[in-house]
């Protein structure tokens, strides 16, 4: 047997898997032990990780992974100041996180493509109806799905200056969004539960979709903190209110995070801009850098 069919049979198994697993009660099993300060555990748990995933600490605020009271604020650390330089053209779309560009492109009139035979709806992935006002926006307009693995800073900024014009919350699964699992489950980001943010731009709105996985039981907003999965599940609308950050952001200010791994999605209208030609599906990007030019 070839070393190629064993490799395809532990993905299949995997994806499969995840279809039967309890994913919200593993999910809650993580976000338990990610947040313990038990000095014992929290500090086996970081040594396991940086074993694992050697994580860059160099460019941490603090560098020391065992100085951070928890798993969690391990993960979430924040970076030293200007190690993230965000480019200051106007016209510039910066990249909202470091991560792997999944996929980049334009929209098929309301179509985003996931992977390779697989697409679905901006109105599904907003959870709106097709003949909503949002949908309509960005149909025919440009999208880039952006990858944050484990070892990636776990923070989501402004692409652009903005004001944040409505964001809800869409319960969903908790599928992994890693490359073998986009090419295999159907409307993926779509199916995931996620957070959807729009904004109002100077020139074009845009939005950002913060989408949850596998161990990702909570994501937070700068407005509204943190938001974790709801039981029953049902979509929340969020409030649009200015108590713990304004709700206009510039360009590269911190705007939500993850824990674990996940995806962003940025969504930009017909006509705003063209993704720069040297980004393609597989290379990496980090905070601040230009990912296109508004009006090119």
């Amino acid at each position: 047997m070839s070393e190629e069919a064993p490799a395809g049979i532990r993905e299949r198994l995997f994806v499969a898997l995840q279809h039967v697993i309890p994913q919200h009660f593993l999910s809650h099993l993580v976000y338990r032990l990610a947040r313990s300060r038990s000095p014992g555990l929290k500090n086996r748990l970081i040594q396991a990780f940086v074993r694992s995933y050697r994580p860059e600490m160099r460019e941490a605020a603090e560098p020391d992974p065992l100085r951070y009271a928890s798993f969690n604020d391990f993960f979430t650390r924040s970076l030293r100041a200007g190690s993230r330089p965000v480019d200051p053209a106007a016209r510039s779309v910066v990249s909202p996180v470091d991560g792997l560009i999944s996929q980049i492109g334009h929209l098929e009139e309301s179509r985003i493509v996931q992977a390779k035979g697989h697409d679905y709806s901006v109105a599904e992935l907003l959870g709106l109806e097709a003949g909503s006002s949002w949908p309509q926006r960005f149909a025919g307009g440009s999208f880039t799905t952006l990858y944050l693995a484990p070892f990636d800073y776990h923070r989501v900024h402004m692409p652009l200056e903005g004001t944040l014009r409505a964001a809800w919350y869409v319960p969903g699964r908790l599928f992994s969004v890693n490359a073998v699992t986009a090419a295999s489950v159907p409307r993926l980001f779509a199916r995931n539960e996620r957070i959807i943010c729009l904004f109002e731009g100077r020139t074009a709105p845009f939005a950002v979709v913060l989408v949850g996985a596998l161990f990702v039981g909570s994501m937070s907003t700068v407005w509204h903190g943190e938001i974790t999965p709801r039981s029953p599940p049902q979509r929340l609308d969020l409030p649009l209110q200015s108590t713990h950050a304004p709700l206009h952001l510039s360009k590269g200010a911190e705007m939500g995070r993850f824990n674990m791994g996940s995806t962003v999605i940025l969504l930009l209208p017909p006509g705003a801009s063209t993704w720069l030609p040297e980004w393609r599906s597989g290379e990496r990007v980090l905070v601040g850098q230009v990912l296109a030019y508004l009006g090119a």
